[in-house]
């Protein structure tokens, strides 16, 4: 039953999409690229030609192109999509990963203690709704470097889903299962790692998985800011160029690295899953 339906989702997915890119190529003029374009052509009004949203079968010649050799490099402002990607990933990762290292175990100290809950809370509350990308000037003044700015950025958006959902997954854990491992005598650590840990890792991975998402939505935004290398300042060099047909290529690359991202995470998070 369940390999019935997703064929037949997978099935009205394919044919609402060849339908909408259907309609989007019939009502899209024909239209050069803007490299495609004479001098007098720009001069002519091709760059207001261009201006118009241009049609799917641009986009996948684009894509072709594009793909064939992601990782050219031919100067500060004209690299591959490959490398693009490789230096918003990094940027995300590092940002990420050092959020992990941080919010995970605070996030057990809240769960596991009162205490802590209480005294940490009104901190929590007060940065939790700040933008990230509102850190970015601050971080600019004090770091000096633009690339250590942006992983800043996303060690700060990071940290807050990671941090609630260990927590909260760390609280909500039975408190028969830890009265257990008392009456066993297990210590805090080894009580910790083998009975809190795997009960609260559903929720941990929750919270990790709504990071990861967040993280690629607002390195693009910064890298848009700070320039460089990177998919958020190439989607926005284009945009400079009036070149519709790479910046709509972009968000799709983005779109499809965002949708791989949350895949892995949704993958680790079933594998940590149980029942009781």
């Amino acid at each position: 039953m369940t390999k019935s339906l997703n064929f037949r989702a997978a099935l009205l997915s394919l044919a609402l999409l060849i339908a909408g890119l259907g309609i989007w190529e019939a009502s899209t003029p024909v239209i050069k690229a803007a490299s495609e374009m004479t001098e007098y052509e720009k001069l002519m009004g091709g760059a207001d030609q261009e201006a118009r949203v241009p049609p799917p079968s641009a986009i996948i010649t684009k894509a072709y192109k594009e793909l064939s050799d992601p990782f050219y490099d031919k100067g500060p402002n004209d690299k591959g999509i490959g490398i693009q990607i490789a230096y918003s990933l990094f940027r995300v990762l590092s940002g990420y990963t050092l959020a992990a290292l941080i919010a995970i175990p605070i996030g057990f100290l809240i769960g596991m203690s009162p205490l802590a809950y209480k005294a940490l809370d009104p901190f929590i509350q007060i940065l939790k709704p700040i933008s990230p990308l509102a850190w970015m000037p601050l971080a600019l003044f004090i770091i000096k470097d633009s690339q250590a700015s942006a992983i800043f950025v996303i060690f700060i958006c990071s940290i807050w889903p990671m941090l609630i959902n260990t927590a909260f997954g760390v609280a909500g854990v039975r408190k028969d299962w830890v009265n257990v491992a008392k009456t066993h005598e297990l210590g805090v650590f080894r009580t910790a790692f083998t009975v809190i840990l795997p009960a609260a890792a559903p929720t941990i991975l929750t919270g990790m998985r709504i990071s990861i998402s967040i993280a690629w939505l607002v390195i693009v935004a910064a890298e848009m800011l700070v320039g460089g290398t990177g998919i958020g300042y190439y989607v926005w060099n284009e945009w400079n160029n009036l070149d519709l047909t790479s910046v709509i290529f972009s968000i799709l690359i983005i779109g499809v690295v965002g949708m791989l991202l949350d895949t892995i995470f949704a993958q680790i998070q079933r594998f940590v899953q149980y029942q009781e």
